[in-house]
């Protein structure tokens, strides 16, 4: 029988979410992200920020970085199929697109107002 907490299980899964993470990391839009999420975070502790809306601020961070990776996904399942099978793939390519767009500018809007009064007041 085998033990509910395996470690070799474990370090397996991390390998996976590793190589996952390389593989994003070929997508531009996937870099930028990161490279914000950075800024952010050197910005994050600079700033006199309660522990809350260092958290919120995180949170937001995964968040696009999470539904970037969801887009990846959709982009790539659609990607085998093509306009060619359905027209409608172009379509959920755009929709993942603005999904992830949404999710930037609510993030990008919160951070100014979480970090800007920290940095000018």
């Amino acid at each position: 029988m085998t033990s509910p907490l395996s470690l070799r299980r474990l370090s397996r899964s991390f390998r996976h979410a590793v190589r996952g993470l390389r593989t994003a990391s070929e997508e531009h839009s996937f870099r930028v992200h990161i490279v914000a999420a950075l800024i952010v975070t050197v910005l994050l502790l600079l700033a006199d920020l309660t522990p809350v809306e260092t958290a919120l601020i995180i949170i937001l961070m995964a968040n696009v970085l999470m539904l970037e990776l969801v887009n990846t996904v959709v982009e790539r399942f659609a990607g085998l199929l093509e306009p060619r099978v359905h027209p409608y793939v172009g379509v959920i390519k755009d929709l993942m697109a603005a999904s992830v767009l949404i999710m930037s500018l609510a993030a990008l809007l919160i951070g100014l107002l979480i970090l800007l009064p920290a940095f000018l007041g």
